[in-house]
């Protein structure tokens, strides 16, 4: 069976912004994990401009906990907490990531312990001040959280 030329660039429109923006998976590439289990994610962040990424915000899920982080020397990492010293939310700035480049920032978690959808917000601010919100819970929106399914 061959496809057309126009359903395969009508499949590629759809799929290409789908797959370009601020994605959190888990280090297999998943989109699911197990309640209460510890993870390690990737938060993979593309750059979509003719300008650099110069720093990206995350606001952790309520009910993740963040165990630790994988050493990023071209990034400073700071963090929020809240008044039980759980991390709700990290920002990486200092380093770049230029045009058509994409940078992997791994962090391992504990799963929350019943089940769910963890929502993902991300906030992309490039090089001449401007910032992408990757905050929308619609995943069909123009800028979708990244959403992981705890089971």
């Amino acid at each position: 069976m061959r496809l057309s030329s126009i359903t395969v660039a009508a499949a590629l429109a759809i799929a290409i912004p789908v797959l370009a923006h601020a994605t959190v998976r888990t280090e297999l590439g998943l989109s699911e994990s197990k309640a209460g289990a510890n993870e390690t994610y990737r938060l993979r962040v593309p750059s979509e401009k003719a300008l650099d990424t110069v720093e990206l915000r995350l606001v952790v899920p309520a009910g993740l906990t963040i165990l630790s982080f994988e050493a990023m020397p071209a990034w400073q990492r700071s963090v929020t907490k809240n008044a039980q010293g759980i991390v709700t939310e990290v920002t990486w700035k200092g380093g770049k990531i230029a045009e058509s480049e994409y940078t992997l920032f791994p962090f391992r978690a504990k799963n929350p312990a019943t089940p769910g959808t963890l929502l993902f917000k991300a906030y992309q601010k490039y090089s001449d001040g401007s910032v992408v919100a990757w905050d929308k819970e619609d995943k069909t929106a123009d800028t979708p959280a990244s959403q992981v399914e705890i089971k």
